[in-house]
């Protein structure tokens, strides 16, 4: 008994079983993800490591060298480029396919922890790392603008408000904020005025470094009562910065607005974003891998009203570059090519065989082919792109083949006098293959 046999000899159960294929497939071609190209994860992990100030030769020998030397001994790296720049280093770390990606990522947290003891003491924060994925490109960019309220403003909304809102939506691997910096306070010291009263560099930044600091006040005990002591010594603006003291000098006080300028701007005045010709806040959004590309789009589209609402009139947001139009258009086109393909094939199997009766059965059997393939993609974990959809139109001509092939030889077996039944069990047994 071949198995054609068994469905030939049970017509319910398979007509069951064709009924049950065609459902799961069209609930599985609503549930995959839809992306110009298959998905290809690379296991990449960029490491981040910032000290403001360092010319790009200290971050490569202080900072980058460090975290080399032990990213070299995690297992399956592959590949490890980093790139120093003033005041930022960044290292990629590519590892084998085969390697998992939260492992790796485990392993590089040991090594980050592992090379802190040999990073400058005066590194603001620990590096950082994140997973990425180098075949993965922005999906949607979002523009901030506007003609009167200041940029540092505007990407302090975008990167506390509209930034967190968006890495929540489904679908949303990565929101980057890019064209400018958050705001800060710049202090640029005059060296000959230092040099005048005899402070040096190191001096005056110790000494913003002490009073900027906000640290425990003590208590106050009277009897059986104590008080906490609470006060925030943190400074936010320039005007509270220029009467600094610095240090003392024949009984005098130095202050800060003698020896140097202080400004209210941001952290980086080397980020410039511009749209157009106007200064611009970038939103950047990536998508997670297997993601539905075209429905998170619309997801944060349906947003925007919302955040526009939010902002002040003002500010305009307005989409710069969006990823889906080319891939609903190409998607499209391929799949009325499909659909055309399928037509065309069944027009050409009725123009041959001249019966209604023996057309239905490679027009079922293609059908129900390429819908209960939806169901096998998404257990696969494919994706509806060019390359998967195209090769389903390829492959209707192969399904159509296989069933006049054994429409055919079933009718041979007819025209030698068997019965349709017996004709059709031996018929598939000869070319179940």
């Amino acid at each position: 008994m071949n198995i054609s046999e068994v469905f030939i000899k049970r017509p319910v159960a398979t007509t069951l079983l064709t009924v049950g294929i065609i459902l799961a497939g069209a609930i599985s071609f609503r549930l995959l993800p839809v992306s110009p190209l298959p998905q290809v994860d690379f296991p990449t992990i960029s490491v981040e490591a910032g000290l403001p100030g360092a010319d790009p030769e200290t971050m490569a020998t202080s900072v980058a060298a460090p975290l080399e030397r032990q990213f070299g001994r995690i297992a399956g790296v592959t590949e490890m480029t980093s790139t120093s720049t003033r005041g930022e280093t960044g290292i990629v770390l590519q590892f084998d396919l085969n390697r998992d990606i939260n492992g790796a990522a485990r392993d590089v947290q040991a090594a980050i922890n592992a090379a802190r003891g040999y990073l400058p003491a005066n590194l603001p924060s620990n590096p950082t790392y994140r997973k990425v994925n180098p075949a993965n490109a922005p999906i949607l960019i979002i523009a901030l603008t506007s003609t009167t309220v200041p940029k540092s403003k505007i990407y302090d909304i975008a990167s506390n408000v509209i930034q967190q809102q968006l890495s929540q939506v489904k679908g949303v691997g990565e929101v980057f904020v890019g064209g400018h910096s958050l705001p800060a306070v710049r202090v640029d010291f005059d060296p000959t005025s230092l040099s005048s009263y005899g402070i040096s560099l190191e001096d005056a930044r110790a000494a913003l470094a002490a009073t900027n600091a906000n640290r425990p006040k003590g208590q106050i005990i009277n009897g059986g009562r104590t008080f906490e002591i609470y006060t925030n010594d943190q400074l936010y603006k320039a005007a509270q910065y220029q009467d600094l003291v610095l240090a003392y000098r024949n009984g005098a006080p130095v202050l800060l607005k003698d020896v140097a300028s202080v400004t209210d701007s941001v952290e980086d005045v080397r980020a410039a974003g511009f749209v157009n010709g106007q200064p611009a806040i970038m939103l950047v959004i990536f998508s997670q891998p297997g993601a539905n590309i075209i429905q998170t789009v619309d997801s944060i589209k349906a947003l925007m009203p919302h955040f526009r609402a939010v902002l002040p009139q003002s500010i305009n947001m307005s989409v710069v570059l969006d990823r889906t139009p080319p891939i609903r258009a190409s998607l499209l086109h391929v799949e009325e090519t499909l659909i055309l393909a399928g037509i065309l094939v069944i027009l050409v199997v009725f123009a041959f065989l001249r019966t209604v009766r023996a057309t239905v059965i490679p027009a079922v059997a293609l059908t129900v082919s390429i819908i209960g393939t939806f169901g096998i993609m998404y257990l696969f974990g494919y994706s509806l792109d060019n390359l998967s959809l195209m090769a389903l139109t390829v492959a209707t001509g192969f399904v159509v083949d296989d069933a006049i092939v054994v429409l055919e030889n079933i009718t041979r077996h007819i025209e030698k006098g068997e019965k349709p039944f017996q004709a059709a069990i031996v018929g598939t047994r000869e070319i179940s293959f």
